[in-house]
């Protein structure tokens, strides 16, 4: 593949991954920091590397293959943190999420040295490279890391996380990019349980799906909807292939194809790339990968390219035992845009179901009114007035609308106590599973105690029988005093009776 022209990509095999060929230059190698392609270019900002968060803004010309590092400039009103002190060019960052609007890229969220309790919300100027913190208004949300977040119109829209505390999340925040306005979302029915490190899209401007994540001991395989109407949770009906069980991975939407990439759950890297037809609700598989490779990763990333006419996925970095550097794409095969499938929620559904069977118990009371059997059982027209029909019909319309409203008060509430039920056995669930890990946790940190308890006694005696040592230590080094005192008085002796003996052979 060479070099200096978008006709390069146009000789890719589809839905195959290839390693683009950037030899030099390359940004060091990272994990959960944040990706997007912009007019040919991929930028890389921040992310981790040995439990170091990174600072930099990377850029690589897709056309040229080129990496460059991008000074950034910040704005003068942002040169100090909180307490004062001064503010690097641009902080170092890891676990954010990053979206393009109107020439900027705007960083949401995420960890970084300046702790902040609400979500911070950053950006760069793409034409002048500067950087700075962006004021917001309203109900901001709590600071955290491992979210989604996905643009909706003029509004992002962020779901669930991990805050400071290691707190999982499951709430829904909307910000206006218009007006930088934050405001909460009360939504209904059954919510995904709190988690992070998921991954979400957007499809026909009317559904938010979020796919997997994980707990502090559970990683989910589920796929949830909110109907961004009425703004109620559902769990579809998939069909296809099954959806593996993974945290960490990265998602782009395509023309209502959903394709996924990497993740895995801590024990090994999701080799499969999942592409979910939206429309029909269908998960395949689309390629799959060997081992340890860059693209089995925890914290990669994916980008949607336009090169040459053609849509391409381009992924960069991710953690799998260990850090990547590499830059993959893959070129998609057109696949049909289908209608819209209307996913129906749980409250509508049943709303639906009871007015079909008010409407058909009213069709058989009516049938009733106007037939009757004879006395051979055959059915037979009862001769009755248009004006009795009329009246009968209108009490049944109205017995029909009292049966329709009890019914759906029944129903809302069967729904909002399954709901309850559901949500409740969920967390039950999750809990369980902690707890079994933090009472093995326990047991480990139990044992270790003991040993160290152990320790300390050892310690404790040997402190005691310091006294006694030091005590035996100065009577040895006493008696050394004196031997060194009785030796030196014999050597003395001893040159004394010698010299006398000389003196009496020379003489």
């Amino acid at each position: 593949m060479g070099t200096g022209s978008q006709s390069q990509y146009l000789d890719i095999s589809y839905d195959q991954w290839v390693a683009l060929p950037v030899s030099t230059g390359r940004p060091a190698a990272r994990y959960k920091h944040a990706a997007i392609v912009v007019e040919e270019k991929l930028y890389i900002v921040g992310g981790s590397r040995n439990g170091r968060y990174l600072s930099d803004f990377q850029v690589l010309d897709l056309k040229s293959l080129m990496w460059s590092t991008i000074k950034l400039k910040m704005e003068a009103s942002d040169m100090k943190n909180n307490d004062g002190s001064l503010l690097e060019a641009f902080p170092a960052i890891s676990g954010h999420s990053m979206i393009n609007w109107e020439k900027k890229l705007f960083l949401l969220a995420g960890l970084s040295k300046n702790v902040t309790d609400a979500v911070t919300v950053r950006f760069i100027d793409l034409e002048l490279y500067n950087c700075g913190i962006v004021e917001t208004s309203g109900n901001a949300p709590v600071a955290r890391i491992g979210q989604s977040v996905t643009v909706f119109g003029s509004k992002v829209i962020m779901f669930g996380g991990e805050d400071r505390n290691r707190r999982l999340l499951n709430d829904v925040h909307v910000l206006d990019l218009e007006t930088m306005t934050w405001s909460s979302v009360e939504t209904t029915q059954t919510h995904p349980s709190p988690r992070y490190d998921h991954t979400a899209a957007l499809h026909s401007e009317r559904y938010l799906f979020i796919y997997g994540g994980c707990s502090h001991s559970i990683f989910f395989n589920d796929l949830h909807v909110l109907d961004l109407e009425t703004m109620e949770w559902s769990r579809p009906q998939m069909q296809g292939d099954v959806l593996s069980a993974r945290a960490g991975h990265a998602s782009v939407m395509i023309d209502g194809n959903w394709y996924i990439v990497g993740g895995g759950d801590n024990k090994s890297g999701a080799s499969e790339t999942l592409v979910i037809n939206m429309s029909k609700l269908v998960v395949s598989v689309l390629t799959s990968v060997k081992g340890r490779d860059p693209l089995a990763s925890e914290g990669i990333s994916i980008s949607l390219a336009s090169l040459g006419g053609e849509n391409f996925l381009v992924t960069f970095g991710g953690y799998n035992g260990k850090y990547h550097n590499e830059v993959f794409i893959m070129r998609p095969k057109p696949r049909d845009a289908l209608q819209t499938k209307i996913l129906q929620s749980p409250a509508a559904a049943a709303a639906a179901a009871s007015v079909t069977a008010a409407y058909a118990l009213a069709k058989a009371e009516l049938l009733e009114l106007t037939e009757r059997e004879d006395s051979n059982d055959r059915v037979v027209p009862v001769d009755i007035s248009q004006k009795d029909v009329s009246v009968e019909i209108n009490i049944i319309r109205e017995e029909k609308k009292k049966l329709e409203s009890s019914i759906m008060e029944i129903t809302t509430e069967n729904s909002a106590l399954k709901a309850r039920i559901e949500e409740t056995r969920g967390y039950y669930t999750d809990l369980s599973k902690e707890l079994q890990s933090l009472k093995g946790q326990l047991v480990a940190e139990r044992s270790r105690c003991a040993k160290l308890e152990a320790q300390i006694g050892d310690l404790q005696k040997m402190l005691q029988s310091m006294p006694s040592l030091e005590k035996e230590v100065q009577t040895l080094r006493t008696e050394k005093s004196v031997f060194e005192r009785d030796m030196e008085l014999a050597a003395s002796v001893q040159r004394q009776r010698s010299g006398g003996i000389w003196r009496w052979v020379s003489g």
